[in-house]
């Protein structure tokens, strides 16, 4: 899954392809290193983040969305709002990323809806701004477990055809919670759902490897994201698509 961020707030590349020749031309060089997904978003949610209007975002992302459609590609739409959510899948997104964890369930009457897949991600609030001040937990993978089998639940019962889980990492964590959920990645995908890791140039990547620049975290990113495929994630999300093809086709060379 490439990363399109067409914000300018977002950590590691914010700014660069607001200007929507760029993002689609971003989009196109994903896709011929190899991306199965594009996931497109038009709103930061780095820690800290301010927040932006439904209409605001949805200003940003369609224009984008249109033309990243055309590559044939399957496309993802990274949100936490309902608005933006439906504008995008009515235009055609298929899948759609909610980094809001279904705490609006809205979201998953939308995926089922659009007969969309929808992806809960685990953050323990749904802003932010203030989501690091919550990265307290007796056991982070517990926590995780509990929290994305409720919302399964929850959105099964309202008719999501497929329901990806993502732990989250980053959003309401500490390094060291990050990595415990890294190391026990295992006991989230024994849940029977496809697993989505998302650890590209976070600031986990930087402190573990000693590198400030996000955009310099490539290699340190796909160590990270080899160890969560060996504990079962089935999607990776990068900004660095042609380093993890690489590291994965040697990888699936040497499984096979």
């Amino acid at each position: 899954m490439g990363v399109l961020n067409v914000t300018p707030d977002s950590f590691s590349d914010g700014g660069r392809f607001m200007d929507v020749t760029a993002a689609l031309t971003h989009a196109q060089k994903l896709a011929q290193e190899g991306a199965d997904i594009i996931d497109i978003g038009a709103e930061s949610t780095r820690p800290g983040a301010e927040p932006v209007s439904a209409a605001e975002e949805t200003r940003r992302l369609l224009p984008v969305l249109e033309g990243v459609l055309d590559l044939g590609l399957a496309v993802s739409v990274d949100t936490r709002k309902p608005e933006v959510a439906a504008a995008a899948l009515k235009m055609g997104a298929h899948l759609l990323n909610d980094v809001g964890g279904l705490q609006n369930e809205q979201m998953a009457a939308l995926a089922a809806e659009y007969g969309a897949a929808l992806v809960v991600m685990h953050t323990p609030v749904n802003d932010p701004r203030t989501m690091m001040q919550h990265a307290r937990y007796d056991d982070v993978v517990s926590a995780v477990i509990g929290f994305l089998e409720q919302r399964v639940e929850k959105a099964l019962a309202l008719g999501v055809p497929e329901v990806i889980l993502d732990p989250g990492f980053g959003f309401g964590k500490t390094t060291e919670q990050n990595l415990e959920l890294l190391r026990r990645l295992r006991e989230i995908t024994a849940l029977g759902r496809p697993v989505l890791v998302g650890l590209s140039r976070k600031r986990t990547i930087g402190e573990l490897s000693g590198v400030s620049d996000p955009q310099q975290r490539v290699c340190s990113s796909v160590a990270a994201h080899l160890a969560a495929v060996q504990r079962g994630a089935r999607l990776l999300r990068v900004h660095d698509v042609a380093a993890h093809a690489q590291a994965l086709a040697v990888w699936d060379a040497m499984e096979a």
